[in-house]
């Protein structure tokens, strides 16, 4: 009983120490700066210059021999990728607010925040812009903050990032006896990345691959790009002169495109669109596979769309799984099977293998040839895995946050790592 008439005091004793305590924590975190940028300034900003280091890579693309890295909000790095094992690097393009990519002949199509640039890359240490569609988009999310035009001083409005690194000192209030940190925020940010087995990069070909995350899609004379709520045509019969053409709306929420033999493949939040595109100038909707809410990637083989479902930063109440679905009738496409993943996000398919990204849980790799009974042959992990690429001489080009990995993946069960660009960017 006695020792009970302590606690009174041993509990007075603590509080005044910690109200005379100082707390200190050393944070980093985004702090994001509202920016404005003059058209004027913005179409005079490209240009080509030096290599440089990968910060925050994006959505990855393949033409030829020639790997394109985007760098968010900056512009494209460009690789000679003739041989897989060893890279090299040969130039960066600087775009801003670029974040998508596809190629055609000696063309490169990209967005520069609301325009369409068509860019002749012949020569990648001297590249040319040769065209352009003047306001083709109104807006745009990239690398989770929103940008806008504004018409009325002919500027865009966008946010732009810097990370701030800072230690905090404070005395602990007594009243609550909880630290008081003053006006901090922490802002959390994911990077948007943007597959199909179509040309080796040891050929020539006419167009080149994108991830399964593109938004950006050719089909004979046109380039499809999805926005936020609609997918947009432009003409490039005349490949050195994109021209806008018709605006078909599906709604918010549109994320990816996935252009198979003669259909677009589009994912959303919500659903899977399916597209007849025989009239490439005028795709007709077939039907809609819907979903629960969840980012939502498609790739596609025979009479089989493989579509991955996962939460993440503007899927918050989605599922994380793979599901398989019966294309046999596009008008009327069936889930055949679900199954439960950590956090896949991009995929590829070389059938009877299917490669998929679980974020930061790495890359798998699949065996599908049974819709019932799919088999894990290779898990690798200690690498942040975003989208993949699959070639047809059976390399696997993977690009995450870390950077991008090349496989030699003859045997998906043991995928051979051939080499690695690195990313040289403050992680938080």
């Amino acid at each position: 009983m006695k020792k009970l008439h302590l606690l009174p005091a041993l509990f007075l004793a603590f509080c005044l120490w910690s109200c005379t305590d100082k707390c200190e924590e050393t944070r980093t975190y985004r702090r994001y700066v509202p920016v404005a940028i003059a058209l004027a300034d913005l179409r005079q900003s490209i240009k080509t210059l030096d290599i440089r280091s990968l910060i925050n890579p994006g959505k990855i693309y393949v033409k030829d021999n020639y790997l394109f890295i985007n760098e968010v909000k900056q512009g494209i790095h460009v690789f000679d990728n003739s041989n897989p094992a060893s890279p090299r690097a040969i130039s960066f393009i600087k775009i801003s607010g670029n974040t998508d990519i596809a190629v055609k002949g000696n063309i490169l199509y990209a967005d520069n925040y609301t325009d369409i640039v068509a860019l002749n890359i012949s020569n990648p240490l001297n590249i040319k812009e040769v065209g352009r569609v003047e306001i083709a988009f109104m807006s745009g999310v990239i690398d989770g903050g929103y940008w806008s035009y504004n018409a009325q001083n002919n500027s865009i409005f966008d946010q732009q990032y810097e990370y701030v690194t800072e230690t905090v000192k404070s005395k602990v209030s007594c009243e609550d006896g909880n630290p008081i940190w003053g006006n901090w925020q922490s802002v959390s940010g994911g990077i948007n990345f943007a597959t199909s087995t179509s040309s080796s990069a040891s050929a020539p070909t006419t167009t080149g691959q994108a991830g399964s995350m593109a938004r950006f899609a050719l089909y004979d004379n046109y380039l499809y790009t999805v926005s936020q709520s609609s997918l947009q045509l432009f003409d490039i019969k005349s490949l050195e002169k994109p021209i806008k053409g018709k605006t078909i709306n599906m709604g918010w929420g549109i994320e990816t495109i996935f252009p198979y033999k003669d259909k677009l493949f589009i994912g959303s939040t919500t659903g899977m669109f399916i597209y007849d595109n025989k009239n490439p100038e005028a795709p007709t909707q077939l039907s809609v596979f819907q979903h629960a809410m969840s980012c939502d990637p498609v790739v596609v083989n025979d009479n089989r769309a493989y579509v991955t479902l996962r939460s993440g930063t503007t899927c918050n109440r989605g599922l994380n799984q793979l599901d398989i679905i019966d294309i046999t009738n596009l008008r009327n496409p069936t889930l055949i099977k679900s199954y439960p993943m950590q956090n896949p996000h991009g995929l590829g398919i070389d059938f009877p293998n299917v490669f998929l990204c679980e974020g930061k849980q790495g890359l798998k790799s699949l065996d599908v040839r049974s819709d019932f009974d799919v088999k894990q042959l290779q898990h690798l992990t200690g690498m942040d895995a975003y989208d993949v690429i699959l070639l047809k001489n059976n390399v696997l080009l993977m690009i995450g946050k870390d950077g991008l990995y090349q496989y030699d993946y003859s045997n998906a069960g043991q995928l051979k790592l051939l080499s690695t660009i690195p990313v040289k960017r403050l992680n938080i």
